[in-house]
C-alpha cells in the first residue's frame, strides 16, 4: 500500500492554492474539515451501536444461563 509523504501533501496543497486561489483555499479547508468531522462522528456512532448490541446480547445470554442454573 503506497504511503503519502510530506512532499506529496505539499504538492497537493500547492496545486489546490493555484486552482482555488489564496482567498478560497481557507474556506475549502474548513469545508473539508467539517466533512471529515461528520464522517468520524458517523463512524463512531456506528461503532458505539455495534458495541451496545454486543453488550446487550452478552447480558441476555448471562440471564438465560442464570435461569438454566436455577
Amino acid at each position: 500500500m503506497p504511503t503519502i509523504g510530506w512532499f506529496e501533501i505539499l504538492v497537493v496543497v500547492a496545486i489546490a492554492i493555484i486552482i482555488l486561489g489564496p482567498k478560497d483555499f481557507p474556506i475549502m479547508l474548513k469545508k473539508v474539515g467539517s466533512w471529515i468531522g461528520t464522517g468520524k462522528r458517523y463512524i463512531n456512532n456506528i461503532q458505539n451501536e455495534v458495541s451496545n448490541i454486543d453488550l446487550e446480547e452478552n447480558n441476555i445470554e448471562k440471564k438465560e444461563d442464570k435461569k438454566d442454573e436455577s
